[in-house]
């Protein structure tokens, strides 16, 4: 196996794709935050409507990740096959980032069939430069070890992308005249957001968002050698099911769909409890602040108790301290220091589930290659996308039917407290169930401890072989 003390990336390496995905996942998170907020606000759109409408356009746009997964299977580049994927991305992504946050002057079927067609077009283009932006991690080394510590650095800097929107939004707000009025200066709760400030965080997010993307293209390398493969959608099914570690992975981010649902309902949740939708930035930071310790700590127990064990245990965590966290606000005391201090503890979970079904699908990758011969970064990584971006969209979906229900009117002048206990149910216990969910499919994941090395060894091995 490789000496872990070799490295093999170069620090401007593993920069350039933290700082990639950073770039990425601030696109992403900003829409996920704000998208439903903006067509609410602003065009008097129905959350809940909304949240059925971004949970359709992501199962109709899902058929096309195994699309780009193929077409990584038949590139042939001697820039590598995953690389020039997130190039072509990059344009489409801008323009349809922007596109999403233009005030037009549409109601009823008119606005939500238009809602429909550009929310379907941006997910095309993220989906072109998410499959590879994931699938990259597992041939920048071929030292699992290296990779998990990469990964984790990357991944820290992805969640921070995709957090950053609590203070870009906000900045913005106070950048542009009269925006002042948006951070809680004049006391109780504060007029929308602006179709002009969401209109200039689109266009600063997707501008410096996608220079930063494109930092992994320019920066990163190809390590783990490959030959293109024409692949028919019968074959990368049967591939992808006969990997039976992948579809544990698969199936357990399915069932923990609902994890990350806080993070479509925080600008709801922040109007709602704190009285302002740009008190985000408290509610984010102080979740993301436990997160990035969780994501720091992460490949230190790896290393000590294995992917496998760290999941589990981390997944259990959190519904306990979700489930605590709900029942202390809504039958003890809503004090918003006890409130930020459970918010912190529920972040401490997120870095072993955001960083372990990356580092998983990758070792799954190499178990293939091991069984096969045969590499399948293209499908094993665009079938997690799916996974990742349909259970973004259950989640989302879920929470702004809470939302809905709880009877939250972003105008109102006072938050009745039935609405805030269902908010806040949506906001920490439910994401927590699902956490629990989680745990079941990883009890029959089995590369873990020696038979990852042995694997790692042994693949090693051929490809010496191989160049010699």
């Amino acid at each position: 196996m490789a000496n872990s003390k070799n490295k093999q990336m170069k620090f401007s390496e593993v920069a350039a794709y933290s700082l990639g995905l950073f770039g990425f996942q601030a696109i992403v998170g900003f829409l996920n935050s704000y998208q439903a907020e903006f067509y609410h606000s602003q065009m008097g759109a129905n959350l809940a409507t909304i949240g059925i409408l971004i949970l359709v356009v992501k199962l109709v746009s899902a058929v096309f990740d195994p699309v780009v997964g193929n077409m990584i299977e038949r590139k042939n580049s001697s820039k590598g096959k995953l690389k020039p994927f997130i190039l072509y991305s990059i344009p489409p992504l801008v323009v349809t980032t922007v596109l999403l946050f233009v005030k037009v002057p549409f109601t009823g079927t008119a606005l939500y069939a238009y809602i429909f067609v550009t929310f379907l077009l941006w997910s095309m283009a993220m989906t072109l430069g998410d499959v590879p932006s994931q699938g990259i991690a597992s041939v920048l080394t071929t030292d699992p070890t290296e990779r998990t510590d990469v990964v984790s650095i990357a991944n820290t800097f992805k969640q921070i992308g995709f957090s950053a929107c609590v203070v870009i939004v906000p900045v913005v707000c106070l950048l542009i005249p009269g925006g002042s009025r948006v951070i809680g200066l004049e006391g109780g709760h504060d007029d929308p957001i602006s179709s002009t400030e969401y209109l200039v965080t689109a266009i600063a997010v997707g501008v410096l968002g996608c220079l930063l993307f494109s930092l992994i293209y320019f920066m990163n390398k190809e390590r783990v050698p490959y030959s293109a493969e024409k692949m028919s959608f019968k074959e990368m099914g049967k591939a992808l099911k006969s990997n039976k570690p992948l579809m544990m992975v698969i199936i357990s981010y399915f069932l923990g769909s609902g994890r990350q649902m806080a993070m479509a309902i925080q600008v709801q949740t922040s109007n709602a409890l704190l009285g302002s939708e740009n008190y985000i930035a408290v509610l984010g930071i102080t979740t993301a602040i436990g997160s990035m310790i969780s994501m720091a700590l992460t490949p230190v127990l790896i290393r000590k108790l294995g992917e496998k064990k760290v999941f589990i245990m981390m997944s259990l965590y959190g519904f306990i301290v979700s489930m605590l966290s709900f029942i202390i606000y809504a039958f003890i005391t809503t004090n918003m220091v006890v409130m930020f201090i459970f918010l912190f503890l529920i972040g401490l979970q997120f870095g072993a589930v955001t960083l372990m079904p990356m580092i998983m699908v990758a070792d799954c990758v190499d178990y293939y290659e091991y069984e096969t011969g045969k590499r399948m970064e293209g499908p094993a990584f665009s079938i997690l996308t799916l996974t990742i971006k349909v259970c973004l969209a259950i989640g989302c979906a879920l929470g702004l039917i809470f939302i809905q229900f709880s009877g939250y009117d972003a105008a109102a002048v006072e938050i009745l407290p039935r609405t805030k206990n269902i908010i806040f149910f949506a906001y920490t216990a439910l994401p927590g169930i699902f956490s629990l969910l989680a745990i079941f499919p990883m009890l029959k994941y089995d590369i873990v401890g020696q038979k990852k090395l042995d694997i790692s060894a042994a693949l090693e091995k051929r490809r010496n072989a191989q160049v010699k």
